[in-house]
């Protein structure tokens, strides 16, 4: 998880900004967000998931890094790992990076 996580953020870090503009920021915050919230729920079910800010185009790789990896130290089993990694996937072919 870490490593799909890392490579899809070093990618970002390495985008023009015109791409980060057109989408994949949005889709980076987007991914950071949604693996925050899983991390949250497995930590705490009964709590509501705090919702992760938009700190800008520039800090989309270090927000996906930061969820993935706390992501990755509460995932219980492979099923939930598979999720994930097709969520890191998925949402770095739509950013085109």
């Amino acid at each position: 998880m870490t490593q799909a996580v890392d490579h899809f953020a070093d990618r970002l870090r390495a985008a023009p900004q015109s791409r980060l503009q057109r989408s994949a920021a949005a889709e980076a915050l987007g991914l950071a967000r949604e693996l925050a919230r899983r991390a949250q729920l497995l930590e705490d079910p009964s709590a509501q998931p705090r919702r992760m800010p938009d700190a800008g185009m520039f800090a989309a790789a270090d927000q996906v890094t930061v969820a993935g990896h706390d992501l990755a130290i509460v995932l219980k089993d492979a099923e939930q790992l598979a999720e994930a990694l097709v969520l890191v996937e998925e949402a770095q072919k739509r950013a085109g990076v």
